[in-house]
């Protein structure tokens, strides 16, 4: 296994181990079909979040790539923000890391962290965001591309792990300080710009799943709906 899937795997693992800490796993039925030899998806509930997802694809086998998706949605009475991670890895470097604290809604000892964590690290190559993204993610979002330096990719999977432990742990503070048709409102407004974004599923397609699998996937499971 090259070095870096190993560091991204081990990251993988340390994220489930936070997941578990702070949450209870729970069993999706209509996700069922989507977990297979070489894709994973579990969820967990929490006292300060109502989903935590985390959608792997290991196609290092078959497509020398690999891939993983976080996302964590706060109760919707919760004025915290979304946490979101995103990586897609080759053989030899990191192609996509993208992290962020995303529409909170208020200013907070969360964000107040998240900013100050950001801001004291550095990355080698700053990744261009489409303007549907821009509308969802934070001013101090990491997007960075290109990272081939394992010190470089070490120092991103430190803050993401950093970041979701302070999260997990300081979300419940935050719980009925907002409405739920607020917290309902932002949280359709993030799923549908997510939903929004063609590179994701033709990324997973790229990666060897079944086409209809993933419409599937992204259609009903990656960023659902409230009603």
């Amino acid at each position: 296994m090259s070095l870096i899937w190993d560091k991204c795997q081990k990251l993988q693992n340390h994220v489930i181990a936070i997941l578990q800490m702070s949450g209870q796993e729970t069993s999706e039925p209509h996700m069922e079909k989507f977990n297979h030899d070489g894709w994973t998806n579990r969820v967990w509930q929490g006292t300060g979040y109502r989903r935590a997802h985390i959608d792997v694809v290991d196609a290092t086998h078959t497509k020398k790539l690999w891939m993983m998706h976080v996302c964590i949605m706060p109760h919707l009475h919760n004025s915290g923000p979304i946490y979101g991670l995103d990586i897609i890895a080759g053989e030899r470097k990191v192609t996509g890391f993208f992290l962020d604290y995303s529409m909170s809604q208020s200013q907070n000892a969360l964000t107040d962290y998240y900013e100050a964590a950001v801001k004291n690290t550095e990355w080698n190559k700053q990744r261009d965001l489409p303007e549907w993204a821009k509308a969802i993610f934070s001013d101090h979002m990491v997007a960075a591309g290109n990272i081939q330096d394992p010190d470089e990719l070490d120092t991103l999977c430190d803050l993401a792990t950093d970041t979701l432990e302070y999260y997990t742990e300081y979300l419940p503070e935050l719980n009925h300080m907002i409405g739920e048709k607020t917290g309902r409102d932002a949280q359709n407004t993030y799923a549908h710009h997510q939903r929004s974004n063609p590179h994701t599923p033709r990324v997973m397609k790229n990666l060897g799943l079944d086409e209809n699998l993933v419409d599937q996937f992204c259609g009903e499971c990656l960023f659902p709906v409230l009603t």
